[in-house]
Formats: C-alpha cells, sequence, structure tokens
C-alpha cells in the first residue's frame, strides 16, 4: 500500500519530470522526447513506449499499481503542467458538454444559479470525491445525457452558432480596421501629391506672372484646406452610409429585449413615512444641556446622535396631545359586555350616556 501511494504521489506531484516512468528514459539523454498522458488515468508516459504498448490495440496501463485499459487514441500531450489541473479541465469540458443549459430557459435567476451550484457539487464529486461519490456523479450524468439528449443538442448547435457569429464578428471588425487604415493612407498620399502639386503651380505662378507672392501662397493654401475638407466629409459620408446599411440587417426568431428593472435601493423601514406630520423637526434646538455635545466630538464616538435625541424629545413632547383621562375613566367604568353591540345597549336600557373612545394616531419616528 505504501509502494502504490508513493508511485502515485511522485507521479501526481511531479508531472514535469523528464524521466518516463515506463522504460526510465531522460530527456537530458534524449532531448526531443515527448511525454502523453491519457484521460482515464493521467499517467504519463513517452511518446515511444505509447507506439510500442497500445499500437497494436488496447493494453493495460504499464504503470504499477493501475491496470485501467488504455486506447492509443486516447494519448494526447497535456497542456498544463500539473495533472491535476489538467483533469480538472477535462472533466469540466465533459460535464459542461451535458449540463448545457443557457439562462434563457429558467423562470428566475435564481433558478439558474441553482443549477450552476448542482453542475459544481457534481464535478466536485468527479475531481475530488471518493470512489462512491464518483460513482454516482457518472451515473447521474449518464441518466441526464439519456434523458436530456435532445435539449442537450439543442445547445450544442446554438453554442456552435454563437461561436460562428462571433468569429464573423471579429472578422468583420477586422476587416472594417484594415478598410480604414488603407483609406487613411490613401488619405494620406492624396495629402502629399495635392500639396507637392500646389507648390508647382506656385512656383509657376511666381515664375509667369506679377502678382504678390504671399497672395499666391495664401490661395494655394486655401486651396488645399478645401479640398481636405471635402475629402474627408465624402469619408465621412460613406462611412455612415455602410453604417445604416449594416443596422438594417434584421434577424428572425431573437427572443425580444426587455429594459432590465432598476433596482431601487434598500429601504430597511420598507416604504414607510416617519416623517412628524404634527410637528416640524428643526436640525438644531438651543439647549444648554447639549453643549458639549455640540462641540466634543467624542461624545459621537459610541453612536450618539443629535437628531435622534431631538425627535425623540419631540415624540415625547406630542405624544400626549388629544388624549383624555376623563374619557377613558367614564369609559372604563361601563359594565362588561361580550360585544360592543350587547355594551352599548346596555347602556342606553341604563339610561346611561355612550361614550366613543377617540384613539389618536401618534407619530412614531423610531
Amino acid at each position: 500500500m505504501m509502494l502504490r501511494n508513493g508511485a502515485s504521489k511522485s507521479i501526481d506531484n511531479n508531472p514535469s519530470d523528464d524521466i518516463c516512468p515506463v522504460c526510465k528514459s531522460n530527456r537530458y539523454l534524449n532531448p526531443s522526447l515527448q511525454f502523453l498522458i491519457n484521460t482515464e488515468c493521467y499517467h504519463k508516459m513517452c511518446s515511444t513506449c505509447v507506439d510500442r504498448i497500445f499500437t497494436s490495440g488496447p493494453a493495460s496501463c504499464p504503470v504499477p499499481y493501475c491496470g485501467k485499459t488504455l486506447r492509443k487514441k486516447g494519448f494526447h500531450k497535456a497542456f498544463f503542467g500539473d495533472l491535476k489541473v489538467e483533469r480538472e479541465v477535462d472533466i469540466r469540458k465533459r460535464v459542461g458538454s451535458v449540463f448545457n443549459r443557457r439562462q434563457d430557459e429558467f423562470e428566475t435567476l435564481r433558478d439558474y444559479n441553482n443549477y450552476l451550484d448542482d453542475v459544481e457539487c457534481l464535478i466536485f464529486d468527479l475531481v475530488q470525491g471518493t470512489k462512491e461519490e464518483k460513482a454516482k456523479a457518472e451515473e447521474r450524468l449518464k441518466a441526464y445525457r439519456e434523458s436530456n439528449m435532445g435539449d442537450i443538442e439543442e445547445n450544442r448547435r446554438a453554442g456552435l452558432e454563437e461561436v460562428e457569429m462571433e468569429k464573423r464578428r471579429e472578422k468583420a471588425e477586422k476587416e472594417a480596421a484594415r478598410q480604414r487604415r488603407l483609406a487613411a493612407l490613401r488619405e494620406e498620399e492624396e495629402e502629399k501629391l495635392d500639396v507637392a502639386k500646389s507648390k508647382r503651380d506656385v512656383l509657376e505662378r511666381l515664375a509667369t506672372s506679377n502678382e504678390d507672392a504671399n497672395r499666391i501662397t495664401q490661395q494655394a493654401q486655401k486651396i488645399i484646406l478645401k479640398k481636405t475638407s471635402a475629402r474627408r466629409t465624402l469619408a465621412e459620408s460613406a462611412e455612415s452610409n455602410g453604417s445604416a446599411r449594416g443596422s438594417g440587417l434584421t434577424l428572425r426568431g431573437l427572443k425580444k429585449k426587455e429594459a432590465p428593472i432598476v433596482e431601487k435601493p434598500y429601504d430597511p423601514f420598507g416604504g414607510m413615512d416617519f416623517t412628524p406630520s404634527r410637528y416640524v423637526l428643526q436640525d438644531d434646538y438651543d439647549n444648554e444641556w447639549l453643549s458639549n455635545a455640540k462641540s466634543d466630538m467624542r461624545h459621537m464616538a459610541g453612536g450618539y446622535s443629535l437628531h435622534e435625541y431631538y425627535a425623540r424629545t419631540m415624540f415625547e413632547a406630542f405624544s400626549g396631545l388629544g388624549v383624555f383621562i376623563e374619557d377613558e375613566a367614564t369609559g372604563r367604568s361601563l359594565p362588561a359586555a361580550p360585544a360592543s353591540i350587547g355594551t352599548a345597549a346596555a347602556a342606553e336600557a341604563s339610561g346611561g350616556e355612550v361614550k366613543i373612545e377617540h384613539k389618536m394616531e401618534l407619530d412614531d419616528v423610531f
């Protein structure tokens, strides 16, 4: 058991070792030595051993204590230096080709996130799970593939179409950038030709006419500027026409896009308005007991707030208005009855007056 663990540890933890575990070939002696791995067991061996052992057909892995049946077509060169990372990447590709649902197939984002969580749990069982967990994960993967073959194939084709469209878009962008560069070069060459031609015209006019040299030079410069501006205007109009023609492309079967709902800021009070309606709460009040708290910031270190003190004081001052103790005492002295209707009827029969309690709504700012 110790030998088996030691061999596995030396192979998995040292994937970049330059010695073949089968024929003991060394890259120091053979610089062209190439190592290959198989997705069944991820044990590396040189390409010479792969050709020698697996050319005639399937055979067992020559690494001690492995014994898995391998085929030559399953060998490939490792992309990552760590074989554990290589194995996890291959497992993710295999699981992703089966569990390839899209977000628009789910009713809510939470359902899609739960689906992704289940897929990650399945991948974790295949990568880090025990032998029993790996077997259960493989059975679940196989059952899902068999029961959702149509959806899997449809999503695979949709993914290939998206990749193809992305490649076309990148190709079109590269072609448009190339055309812009060529247009800029052509414009630069034309400007150079115009400048050279204007210089020749200026020299001919200076040699053949008696006009002012400054005036001739200014006229030539104006002509060059007009040609340059006209050329740029023509290029911009052509570009805008091209973009307009490109925007006229319509695709059928696309899902109608809806503007996302802007989330409102979090409200801990659930939309309730605690603004006092019976009085106006000011930002500051003159109180000699609060002079130290206003001037010394150490009072605020523990979370003390003058605004909360003002709100509580004003609430306590106005909370007793509209409450009549006599009416409450009179209503409390009435005979008890199982219902309010019976209490009113008994009071009328006895010749007493019915007192109706008025409940006063209070402005609770907390």
